[in-house]
């Protein structure tokens, strides 16, 4: 069911019919009823970092800004680019933007006429319907785990580092393959038991045996200074892709790793050093 999640998110932009942008976390509305004539993918994040192996000549693009117009949309790999229009969500002391009501970090401004909006923060849907709210650990776990497919699949990229708003790295992620399915009896309910700190009831798409796509990746935590050497390695690797969000889903989605890794067999929880884990998506 989560594949809908990261359709409707993506395809809503696409439409050129008026939408709203609602806060994932308690559905008030963000932006409301924005229709897109442009929809546009942005370069991935080090862009410029390889900007001195493609030309033989000073940077032309170091004094050049994306800015999107009102009607225009960016699409970057983890968030949105839009023009800020009428939207007030600043906050005061920085320039992060946040829900008014209830105060989740939903993006960044990043100048006085463009905002970002992270995909794990907003839940886009024409405006002709109504919100329909999806439990936050499936969103989350159906954003990133598309995030990782779209990358791999372009840049044959298998290696992320998962880093807050704040610069710090929080999780390295390493995707084992994308065709896994899961399969789970209604008799067997121990691992819908670990959702339940986030609201969620995964349940089967029908008949008595549910199944899930998902992927499969290994993980390292790297909060209070763990796996440094590791990370420190990872960061300097160009082989490896930087994933941005803000902190506090950095932290859910490494909650929600563990929970998955100790929902699995103690033989089946490692692999050299690395915890393993399936995702929905």
């Amino acid at each position: 069911p989560s594949i809908d999640v990261v359709f409707t998110l993506r395809e809503s932009l696409k439409c050129n019919k008026n939408c709203i942008f609602y806060c994932q976390s308690c559905g008030d509305i963000v932006v409301k009823d924005r229709k897109f004539l442009r929809v546009l993918p942005l370069p991935s994040e080090n862009w410029s970092d390889l900007v001195e192996e493609w030309c033989c000549h000073p940077d032309p693009f170091a004094r050049s800004t994306l800015h999107p117009q009102h009607g225009d949309c960016f699409v970057g790999d983890t968030y949105f680019l839009l023009s800020s229009g009428n939207e007030s969500h600043k906050s005061k002391e920085n320039t992060k933007v946040i829900c008014k009501r209830c105060k989740t970090m939903l993006g960044e401004r990043l100048s006085s006429d463009t905002i970002k909006y992270y995909v794990t923060e907003v839940n886009i849907q024409p405006a002709e319907g109504s919100f329909s709210p999806t439990p936050r650990s499936q969103f989350i776990q159906s954003m990133v785990a598309q995030c990782l497919l779209e990358l791999s699949s372009a840049k044959s990229t298998f290696r992320f580092t998962i880093k807050g708003d704040n610069g710090k790295t929080y999780i390295l992620i390493w995707l084992l393959n994308s065709d896994t399915l899961l399969v789970e009896s209604l008799g067997s309910s121990s691992s819908h038991n670990d959702f339940t700190l986030f609201g969620d009831i995964i349940t089967p798409s029908s008949g008595p045996v549910g199944t899930w796509n998902a992927v499969k990746v290994l993980y390292q935590p790297c909060i209070q200074r763990r796996n440094k050497e590791l990370a420190d390695a990872w960061e300097n690797d160009m082989g490896v892709h930087p994933l941005k969000f803000p902190s506090e889903t950095c932290l859910e989605l490494l909650l929600i790793l563990g929970l998955s890794t100790t929902s699995l067999p103690p033989s089946l929880r490692c692999m050299n050093s690395f915890q393993v884990r399936s995702s929905f998506c």
